[in-house]
């Protein structure tokens, strides 16, 4: 496999203004931000960024650190907006504001893929603040949503009304996302695309324990048995710097020689403003009909 790219442009509620130095100043809305960005070897294009807040890292390289902020920010944070979802963007102990704006080229794509089809079927593992669920459902897809946290998944429903799709035939599930696609496949359920975007490390809901090099190939196992001869796609994300675009396209490519189809790998990213070059974010790998 040749890996390719998916860059994410700039839009109106979200860009990357600027990069460089091990770190990065994007817009959210009306609120400018500085997050740490190992990535961004390159020096920046301007010497003095203004910001509401910076995300300090800590010693670990594990997520550790935390916001300082230089002015008030609305406490219940703001809306934003991709198309026709809806969301709260904010702060949080993690480093990032709620959702992953590198994905807007993911979520598009993963539209085209079921374009066409009459109320396709669509699960979401890992599915976070529900951004990628609401642009599925958005298009008439009955969705799966799925993520360890209970926190995630109310914040999800409250992106679903601000949406104005809580009509909208998503299924909200708090639970343990390999536990989940084991038990579906037991039950003998089908899906015309999933897409699954598994941390390094995590907690179910239960204490389970979720490892990424260890528990991938047993849940990318699961995931083909739920797809079949007629469905579109898979798309799986990793931000795990240490592994390759080629052994996640690999290891997709293995479970779904069967199937037929095509199998990319490669690396997400978001355009820059200020030089229009782009900065890395995390790699890919896909499966479509």
């Amino acid at each position: 496999m040749t890996p390719i790219t998916l860059i994410g442009e700039p839009w109106a509620d979200y860009g990357l203004i600027d990069s460089g130095h091990g770190r990065k100043l994007e817009r959210y809305g009306p609120h400018r931000f500085i997050r740490p960005e190992p990535q961004a070897l390159w020096a920046p294009a301007q010497s003095d960024w203004q910001a509401d807040g910076e995300f300090v890292p800590g010693s670990d390289e594990d997520g550790g650190g935390q916001w300082r902020f230089t002015g008030r920010l609305p406490k219940d944070g703001w809306t934003g907006a991709w198309e026709e979802v809806r969301f709260t963007m904010q702060p949080t102990p993690f480093r990032h504001l709620g959702f992953f704006p590198d994905m807007a080229p993911v979520w598009r794509w993963m539209r085209g893929q079921l374009a066409g089809m009459d109320a396709p079927l669509a699960l979401n593992l890992f599915g976070y603040t529900g951004v990628g669920s609401l642009a599925l459902a958005a298009q008439g897809a009955a969705v799966t949503h799925v993520d360890a946290s209970k926190k995630s998944v109310e914040a999800a429903r409250a992106n679903a009304a601000l949406s104005g799709m809580t009509d909208k035939p998503v299924r909200w599930i708090v639970d343990d996302a390999l536990k989940f696609a084991a038990r579906e496949v037991r039950r003998g359920r089908r899906y015309d695309g999933i897409i699954l975007d598994p941390p390094k490390y995590g907690r179910g809901p239960d204490g389970e324990v979720w490892k990424l090099e260890e528990g991938l190939p047993e849940l990318i196992g699961a995931c083909r048995k739920l797809l079949d001869a007629d469905s579109r796609f898979l798309f799986l994300t990793v931000y795990a710097v240490r592994m390759s675009a080629l052994a996640i396209g690999e290891l997709v490519r293995q479970h779904f020689a069967d199937l037929g189809g095509t199998v990319e790998c490669g690396e997400l990213g978001v355009r820059e403003e200020s030089r229009g070059l782009a900065l890395p974010t995390a790699i890919f790998a896909r499966w479509q009909r």
